[in-house]
């Protein structure tokens, strides 16, 4: 059976890349106004971002397997792998919970007692958002996460363990999968609500929890495309054949329309609906953050429709690392869309709130003048792309971790034959 070798090329590449991100975290931190707003939300954004392609991977492969799908099979141990980053996760995510108790950071306006007892609406939310909520919300519902997927990861290395195929150990399986399925569904929308939507405390959608979800999935068939490309060209993943890439090629595409038809729906109803602490959060966006705004529609719509739409492009490894390329990085500046005109609209408040003064005073408090350009927020900075490459770089240095600890192979898997004779 075939094994990955995590050689000391891979391992110092993406050390570097690491501390590329650690060092980018520092300067942010010690240029950063007196909130460490720009690196608090720097942190909180990648976070977020891995730590949901991990979740989502759990999703996926419990969404096959209860599905009895087989083509997948040959290329499961990618998604096990990143499922796995979710235990790193929820410690990045309890860095965060930490800073939110400690007061270290200013990342969301319901955490100011302050300010919620002067606001109708922030009363009226406070029995969910809450400190209390979003830190036992953030331990249960990741420690969840994590235990079906240490589950499932576990139940497919005891098939390599038995003499030819385990139909029992398949079934354990399957179980298990049907159970996380509508788990992961309710658990993802509350805490996504936490993590992200409160930043915008009074705003809300009910189509966000599919928006970030669909997000979270094409990110996290961009990313299976890119290391796969990239490990057959190392020699490893020799199985993994075009149509099984043309496959993952497809879900990126159809996922891709969908979160496209998720952004439009969400648009258009509140559009429609003209309900004043709904729109805020588009106004705000296309007035101040138009770059942003549209350039979202760019990287996640227009360049993989125009590209993957083509059925020969799909079959082409060369187009495919490409457009997964930028659509992987079209996903993070969505989730940097998402959070960072919140955060920097709730430190102009807290700062306004306790009286500071300079160049983020009360003049400025609750307002971002369309004319303000204000590096990491307006748009990604070096900083920004920076913390991100080294973020990328832990997750793929704990991913090739654990594919070095079992066989490429799922030989035993009940649809490992299937797998093989896939044709798309």
């Amino acid at each position: 059976m075939e094994r990955f070798t995590f050689d000391s090329k891979f391992k110092t590449v993406l050390f570097g890349l690491m501390g590329l991100g650690v060092l980018c975290l520092a300067i942010t931190f010690f240029t950063d106004d007196e909130l460490h707003t720009r690196f608090w939300s720097n942190f909180l954004h990648n976070s977020v971002f891995f730590t949901g392609i991990a979740f989502i991977s759990t999703f996926i492969m419990a969404a096959f397997i209860t599905a009895w799908a087989g083509w997948y099979t040959v290329i499961k141990r990618i998604w096990e792998a990143y499922a796995l980053f979710l235990i790193p996760g929820l410690i990045l995510m309890a860095i965060v919970v930490i800073g939110l108790w400690g007061g270290f950071h200013h990342l969301y306006h319901w955490a100011d007692a302050e300010a919620v007892a002067e606001d109708r609406i922030l009363l009226g939310k406070k029995g969910f958002l809450n400190k209390g909520w979003y830190t036992f919300g953030t331990l249960i519902i990741v420690g969840i996460w994590i235990f079906f997927a240490t589950k499932l990861r576990q139940l497919s290395l005891r098939e390599d363990e038995n003499q030819g195929m385990n139909f029992a150990v398949h079934r354990q399986m399957r179980v298990y999968a049907a159970a996380f399925l509508p788990i992961a569904g309710f658990s993802s929308a509350a805490i996504i609500w936490q993590w992200i939507m409160s930043i915008d405390a009074h705003w809300y959608s009910t189509l966000f929890a599919w928006y970030t979800g669909a997000s979270w999935f094409v990110s996290a068939m961009t990313l299976t495309i890119i290391t796969l490309i990239f490990l057959k060209g190392q020699g490893y993943f020799q199985k993994v054949t075009p149509e099984h890439l043309r496959d993952l090629g497809k879900y990126t595409f159809a996922f891709s329309i969908f979160w496209t038809y998720l952004w439009f729906s969400q648009y258009m109803l509140i559009w429609y609906g003209n309900v004043g602490e709904e729109t805020i959060y588009f106004r705000e966006r296309l007035d101040n953050y138009p770059v942003l705004f549209f350039g979202n529609l760019i990287l996640n719509f227009v360049l993989p429709f125009f590209i993957l739409i083509r059925e020969d492009n799909i079959r082409k490894n060369g187009t495919m690392m490409f457009a997964s390329i930028f659509v992987f990085f079209g996903h993070w500046w969505d989730f940097f869309l998402m959070i960072k005109p919140g955060v920097w609209h709730t430190a102009q408040e807290t700062l306004a709130h306790h009286g500071a003064e300079g160049d983020h005073g009360a003049a400025d408090a609750g307002h971002h003048a369309a004319a303000t350009f204000e590096m990491g927020f307006t748009i990604p900075g070096f900083l920004e792309v920076g913390t991100m490459l080294g973020f990328l770089a832990l997750f793929l240095f704990f991913v090739f971790r654990n594919l070095e600890k079992a066989p490429l192979d799922a030989v035993n898997d009940p649809y490992y034959g299937e797998s093989l004779q896939h044709h798309a």
